[in-house]
């Protein structure tokens, strides 16, 4: 392979993920409004071999170094050159607006003035095992809070210490030592990082610990039924 083939082949790779990733989050959005389950279209349409299933979970957008860098460096790339990327920009986009669908789904049930609000939030990562937050959904999420009046404590397994350089002395963002300890005080849970020590947790006592029996959930991690069995509201992406 020729040397610009090559460059441009490492920059295509990670842009058609973040397009998967982008595409299935506007699927799920989609779902939503028509009572679907995006779930059950990921298991779906995966099933064919020409799709498959990597890369192809609804949730609160794609972060980190690669994918953001990458489909901003293709769109810029193509500017250069005076060739627009349609697609691309449609993928940025869609992926920006995706990091508020979960203050969205606060707002509609809290409203938009969140003064007095107090959440616990599940991962700071933009993906789990790493402390990464670069372009992570959860600093959107965060300053989103914060600016409509609300306080927030997190918990992450390994990046507090990365989420407290970014932060800095932030009055309004506490840290816990475990998840559940999280939950003391605060109105609501909202879930951005899909942990494997968040998968199996005990609902009754998240239920019990909560002002509001009420999980936003933007991973998808946990079977519906799961939580509301234990009397919890449980809001996700995409899922009826």
């Amino acid at each position: 392979m020729d040397l610009r083939s090559a460059e441009l082949t490492k920059y295509a790779a990670n842009a058609m993920l973040a397009t998967r990733i982008s595409f299935m989050n506007e699927l799920a959005l989609l779902a939503e409004n028509l009572g679907a389950d995006i779930e059950l279209v990921r298991q779906g349409i995966g099933s064919d071999p020409r799709i498959g299933y990597h890369f192809l979970y609804a949730g609160c957008g794609y972060g980190g170094s690669c994918f953001p860098k990458d489909v901003k460096a293709l769109i810029k790339t193509g500017a250069d050159v005076g060739h627009a990327l349609h697609v691309l920009n449609a993928v940025e986009d869609a992926n920006d607006a995706q990091k508020l669908v979960l203050v969205n789904k606060i707002v509609a049930h809290f409203g938009e003035d969140l003064s007095g609000k107090h959440f616990a939030l599940w991962g700071l990562a933009f993906k789990p095992n790493t402390d990464d937050m670069r372009d992570a959904p959860s600093r959107v999420i965060i300053a989103e809070l914060f600016r409509r009046g609300a306080t927030v404590t997190a918990y992450d397994p390994v990046a507090m210490t990365e989420s407290r350089r970014i932060f800095g002395d932030e009055p309004r963002l506490a840290y816990a030592e475990r998840p559940m300890q999280a939950l003391d005080n605060a109105d609501a849970l909202v879930i951005v990082t899909e942990w494997k020590e968040f998968r199996s947790p005990d609902f009754d006592v998240i239920k019990a610990k909560l002002k509001s029996p009420l999980i936003f959930d933007g991973r998808n991690i946990f079977d519906p039924a799961l939580p509301r069995q234990a009397g919890l509201s449980y809001l996700s992406i995409g899922r009826p």
